[in-house]
């Protein structure tokens, strides 16, 4: 049973959304094609043929979609800037329609009351990049810099909050492992080169803006994590586990606060990472104001010696809830994850900066959606 706190008058209720995912007219006023819009354009690789041509339309209808939150009484919205907006060749040349797009966005936000939180990069990277190598290059760590200096000159004076990168683990794990997410590669020695680069380009971005120093501005980062429990208590399911609580939730955190990568993964993966630096190491830990919380769910890990990568896999337990995506109900796990960010990791400020579900949005003949569902979901959580 989750202890029950109340919620103090600081806490903020928010939404979050990323580029690609909402916005729509992904090439509109001089936008350069993101990985995710050639990825989603490649026959094969989207459910359905699905792409972020039209998506929620937020690109054109940016003023609706901030009068429904502020009559929601939203108090923050998280979005992400689409990098090829800005610099559709990734650098260089700068799109000004681009900008004042965001700029109008967060004018409007600021009227209505809500608090912008900008996440500078939610996996839409210009292709243009790509074609260069993308995060396998560590060019682009240098690029995503001069990128997340511009939008701090720019929006600097209007948004207290900015993160970084959104859920590295997931670009680098499925971007350039698995290739399930854009761009679809299945390299490891790319896949772990792309997680040293993003950590370096997070420590860039943070200097970036310290640099300019704005005056009550907070930057942070936000990271995928869940707990890993073991199927059972037999050792091979205990140490599967631990296997991968280092590469889920350790990968990103210990280099952040400890300065190094998990030995267990630097041993597994050693051939496969870029040679190391310690004055690299050192700038990756470079003190940034919060973390970010994405949670969802928790995962239930075995040993399994066919499984050429972690000798684990994912279990499912018998009964459980589980959302569309086949992701099991466990509310637990949200105090679980804070606590021990908060115990392992020296007490980080923490945002919550994504949690829900996914389930079928049935409309009524009223128009309306019946999502007890969802509303289960979200009081067991937080309730």
């Amino acid at each position: 049973m989750m202890p029950r706190f109340p919620f103090p008058e600081t806490f903020l209720w928010g939404v979050a959304t990323a580029s690609y995912q909402i916005e729509g007219s992904p090439l509109a006023d001089g936008a350069g094609p993101s990985i995710w819009h050639r990825f989603s354009h490649t026959p094969g690789t989207i459910a359905r043929g699905d792409t972020g041509d039209v998506a929620c339309d937020h690109y054109r209808r940016w003023r609706e979609d901030v009068a429904l939150m502020k009559e929601l009484g939203v108090q923050a919205y998280r979005f992400s800037i689409a990098w090829p907006r800005l610099f559709p060749e990734g650098t260089g040349r700068v799109n000004e329609a681009g900008m004042r797009f965001y700029e109008r966005l967060v004018d409007a936000l600021r009227e209505a009351g809500i608090e912008p939180f900008i996440t500078l990069y939610h996996w839409d990277l210009p292709g243009a990049l790509q074609d260069k190598g993308g995060w396998a290059n560590r060019d682009v760590v240098g690029y995503f810099a001069d990128y997340a200096d511009w939008c701090f000159q720019r929006l600097g004076d209007r948004v207290r909050y900015w993160i970084t990168l959104n859920e590295p683990w997931v670009v680098a794990h499925l971007g350039y492992l698995t290739g399930v997410h854009a761009p679809g590669m299945r390299d490891l020695y790319a896949s772990m080169r792309a997680a040293h680069h993003l950590l370096l380009a997070h420590a860039a971005a943070v200097e970036a803006f310290r640099a300019q120093h704005w005056p009550g501005g907070h930057i942070g980062i936000t990271l995928n994590l869940g707990p890993q429990h073991p199927a059972s208590e037999q050792e091979e399911d205990v140490e599967a586990a631990a296997r991968w609580d280092d590469y889920l939730n350790r990968f990103y955190l210990d280099p952040l606060f400890h300065g190094s990568y998990p030995a267990r993964v630097l041993a597994r993966f050693e051939e496969a990472f870029p040679e190391l630096q310690a004055e690299e190491m050192e700038r990756i830990q470079t003190p940034i104001d919060f973390v970010g919380v994405n949670y969802y769910t928790r995962g239930i890990v075995a040993h399994s010696p066919d499984d050429p990568f972690l000798q684990a896999r994912g279990v499912r337990r018998e009964g459980a809830q589980s959302t569309e995506m086949g992701w099991e109900v466990y509310p637990e796990g949200l105090y679980e994850i804070l606590h021990w960010l908060h115990t392992e990791y020296g007490g980080p400020a923490l945002f919550i900066t994504e949690n829900g579900a996914a389930f079928a949005d049935a409309l009524t003949p009223q128009g309306t959606v019946e999502d007890e569902e969802r509303l289960h979901y979200l009081r067991a959580h937080f309730l």
